[in-house]
């Protein structure tokens, strides 16, 4: 694994309009790991996601390379080279081919006319085939499903060929099925490929199954970060998201599964087991 894959923030402040909204965050990425952002709403966790991404400048704090390089100097076509993000809502271009939408992929590898992109071809070429989307190549994005769509502007990212990959709730609106390819996709990044993956996430038991590191946000302020073992306990998930949430293990998987009690959880439990 190159040592130079993942991205860092350190003592991160982030504010909106002079309010301050995340107050002094650590965060680590690293290469062949998911790492999950996790909290309620309004914890900061898209915030942070998007200042890693330089969408959001920071108050104070850095964000640089494992070797300790500042992001920030980077020129954009730079650090496009190095860091791609899926971020919450992407539009819905018409006219436009899937294989054309992939390309926008490379556009830090183009000079002007599209010129100079000699491994582009390729490149486009295995994004699609991991995300499996090489067989609507020519196929318009507007006719595509949500899921489809959602696949290809991750292939996008794909081509887009960096080590680090920043992903704004790519479960949001997906039915069952298309949640779990995205899922099993963002797994195998990592394993198969030693990207670095900072994901958001709102799903406790998706991030369980899917992170090898959990940071959970509240109030702007990291509560907790470790292995989904170490973070996602009674005690830490029932003070940040201000609700009784049990937590067990799967015996037939051995994953965490996370239970959110309201008030009427225990009257349905009490009712199943009579």
């Amino acid at each position: 694994m190159p040592d130079d894959v993942g991205l860092n923030g350190r003592a991160l402040q982030l504010a909106y309009y002079g309010e301050t909204v995340v107050h002094g965050a650590d965060i680590a990425l690293s290469g062949g790991h998911v790492t999950a952002l996790l909290g309620p709403n309004g914890s900061g966790k898209s915030t942070l996601l998007r200042s890693l991404a330089r969408l959001h400048r920071p108050e104070s704090g850095a964000v640089a390379f494992p070797d300790d390089s500042d992001a920030m100097a980077l020129s954009p076509k730079a650090f496009a080279q190095r860091v791609s993000l899926l971020a919450q809502s992407r539009p819905v271009p018409g006219g436009i081919r899937v294989i054309d939408v992939v390309g926008y992929g490379r556009h830090p590898y183009r000079g002007r006319w599209r010129a100079g992109d000699e491994d582009g071809a390729a490149a486009i070429r295995r994004a699609m085939d991991i995300c499996g989307v090489a067989d609507m190549a020519d196929r318009g994005v507007e006719a595509l499903s949500g899921g489809e769509r959602q696949r290809v502007w991750l292939a996008s990212c794909l081509a887009q060929d960096t080590g680090v990959l920043l992903l704004d709730e790519p479960t949001t609106f997906l039915d069952l099925r298309y949640q779990v390819e995205i899922l099993d996709l963002i797994r195998d990044l990592a394993d198969d490929h030693g990207t670095a993956v900072g994901v958001v996430l709102h799903d406790l038991d998706q991030a369980a199954a899917v992170a090898d590191r959990v940071v959970l946000l509240h109030d702007g302020r990291v509560a907790a970060t470790g292995t989904p073992t170490e973070v996602l306990t009674p005690e830490n998930l029932t003070r940040a998201y201000g609700i009784d949430i049990e937590v067990a293990t799967d015996p037939a998987t051995g994953l965490l599964r996370t239970r959110p009690i309201g008030r009427h959880s225990r009257r349905f439990a009490a009712s199943a087991s009579q």
